[in-house]
């Protein structure tokens, strides 16, 4: 992956990822999909779904078909400096992208043939907010439950654009299918967390640093329920990495690490990774230091 070297003087766009996942045989899967490489963010990489936050997201219309109240979702965001129509528009923004990149419908009573019609008439062109008013569905936004917050530096290391990142954390509904739309995504597929990572050490798939961190995280568990309840016991850390360039490779810290600005740690695992032979790593290239 480039590594890019100039500073970013925008601020950080809104946006949400969801991090969607399920219990196979061999434990907990999450969903990757591979960005398009010709994507102007983060280009080849494999990330969980997700895009920046659209004024679509903040219609009353949309925001009365959440299955939950603005208040409840504010509180759950745990940024009480948010107006709370703009908390609920960021758990929108959430179950939009993750039926607009990978087909999946997080909606009350949204079996298969309903999910195959919203497709078609999305792309016949509709909105997602007219779809769902067409349908006459009711948001599981109550089943996105906030994960981490994560805002690019201005040195970002992966992208050109800096964002201000709110991941989630959700169970995929039972029967769901997961499709890629070869436009802004080229595959679709369900990893294991350490697995994406063996994959990723292997140079078979590329990474970003967030991707890299969160999958350390998720590797600690093995149902996806046992996520779902840390990320309802605790609020969502905010996670603003701090890179530097040492001895010729770039370096980026995260909270907990002597040199960054915020001594509490945010997550487990490495509290700095470096960018070494065109991928980034843990200090000392060892790979069993992303589960310490």
């Amino acid at each position: 992956m480039e590594l890019n070297t100039e500073e970013i003087t925008t601020p950080p766009r809104p946006a949400a990822t969801v991090v969607l996942l399920r219990d196979a045989g061999a434990g907990l899967e999450v969903l990757m999909m591979k960005r398009h490489g010709q994507s102007d963010a983060f280009g080849g990489a494999y990330v969980f779904p997700g895009g920046k936050l659209d004024p679509e997201d903040h219609a009353p219309a949309l925001l009365g078909r959440a299955d939950a109240p603005s208040e409840t979702l504010h509180a759950a965001l745990g940024e009480p400096q948010l107006e709370a129509s703009t908390a609920a528009a960021l758990f929108v923004a959430a179950v939009r992208e993750t039926f607009e990149e990978c087909g999946i419908l997080m909606a009350h009573g949204a079996d298969a043939a309903a999910t195959e019609f919203a497709m078609r008439r999305a792309r016949d062109g509709l909105g997602f907010g007219e779809l769902v008013s067409e349908l006459d569905l009711r948001l599981r936004i109550a089943d996105m439950v906030p994960w981490t917050r994560w805002i690019t530096p201005r040195l970002a290391s992966v992208s050109r654009k800096r964002f201000d990142t709110r991941f989630f954390v959700a169970q995929v509904p039972e029967g769901a299918i997961a499709r890629h739309d070869q436009r802004e995504a080229t595959d679709a597929a369900w990893m294991r967390p350490r697995a994406a990572l063996e994959r990723y050490w292997d140079r078979e798939i590329e990474l970003a640093p967030p991707q890299i961190q969160s999958l350390a995280h998720l590797a600690r568990f093995s149902r996806a329920a046992e996520v779902l309840a840390e990320a309802r016991r605790r609020p969502p850390p905010l996670i603003e990495p701090e890179p530097f360039d040492l001895d010729g490779m770039r370096v980026i810290v995260y909270p907990g690490d002597p040199q960054h600005s915020v001594a509490q740690r945010a997550m487990p695992g490495p509290t700095r990774l470096r960018h070494r032979q065109g991928r980034f790593e843990p200090v000392g290239g060892d790979f069993e230091a992303l589960f310490e």
